[in-house]
């Protein structure tokens, strides 16, 4: 039995600065923002409106934290307050070493390639290894070397991230680790050929198809872009995953994670 320690909250979602330094991915353009501009009205005060109304423009999946729902990767509507019926979780915070592609017998579709670096099997199993099954639904992965830069990368061929091994999905599921979350912009490579293998492993969606079938997991849910402090320890604390009640496939996402002691 343990308590939970709610006076001391910590957030691992990446503070999005619209306009300014931020992290994205895949080429999508910076997240923005404006005063709201209509006939008699400006929502901003220093250009004489009354009051601040901002227009926010994003793309939850390239800018910032975000939580998806397996709506991703199919073609039928499956918003992510949909899925997400519960936000309170067990959860575990590990750090690993990403592997260079070269130096694992791991596998990934499509093939990996030499400059690759990957989130593997071994390295998940040895951080999980005093856990049983029954004490996580969710997982944070914090990858070293860990440092602020995480907070306004722009990922793409010049700063290509690490991304798990087909095999490391396959731990998540033995695991029954239901909502993952990872401090890279994808659990798949960037550069996939569209394929999103461990997408389609972790929701249990066939491979090359975009259906529900009776075995989807839809229930489970990936959030990526998070950042974990240097200061938080590995171990297992209650997880509030905070989400927007968009009916979307993905949302700007606030997980806050509360330590936890013997009760």
């Amino acid at each position: 039995r343990y308590s939970v320690k709610l006076d001391s909250p910590i957030s691992l979602a990446i503070p999005l600065a619209f306009g300014g330094a931020q992290p994205s991915f895949f080429g999508a353009p910076r997240a923005s923002a404006a005063p709201l501009a209509i006939a008699g009205f400006v929502g901003d005060i220093t250009q004489g409106g009354s009051c601040n109304v901002v227009e926010l423009r994003l793309v939850p999946h390239c800018n910032g934290t975000h939580t998806e729902s397996v709506g991703h990767i199919v073609a039928e509507a499956m918003p992510i307050a949909a899925c997400l019926t519960r936000t309170l979780f067990p959860a575990r915070i590990i750090t690993v070493t990403p592997c260079a592609a070269d130096a694992t017998q791991d596998r990934y579709t499509p093939a990996k390639e030499s400059d690759d670096w990957l989130i593997t099997r071994e390295a998940l199993e040895f951080a999980l290894r005093e856990l049983e099954n029954a004490q996580i639904r969710a997982l944070a992965v914090r990858t070293l070397p860990n440092d602020e830069s995480k907070k306004n990368r722009r990922y793409g061929d010049s700063c290509r991230p690490p991304f798990f091994s087909l095999e490391a999905m396959h731990t998540l599921i033995e695991r029954g680790i239901e909502h993952v979350l990872v401090d890279v912009p994808s659990l798949d490579r960037i550069d996939d050929e569209g394929r999103l293998t461990n997408h389609h492993l972790f929701w249990n969606v066939p491979a090359e198809g975009h259906a529900l079938t009776a075995e989807t997991k839809i229930f489970k849910t990936i959030t990526e872009m998070i950042f974990v402090p240097n200061a938080v320890r590995d171990g297992c604390y209650l997880l509030d995953l905070q989400v927007p009640a968009f009916l979307s496939d993905a949302a700007p996402s606030r997980p806050v994670i509360y330590p936890l002691e013997p009760a």
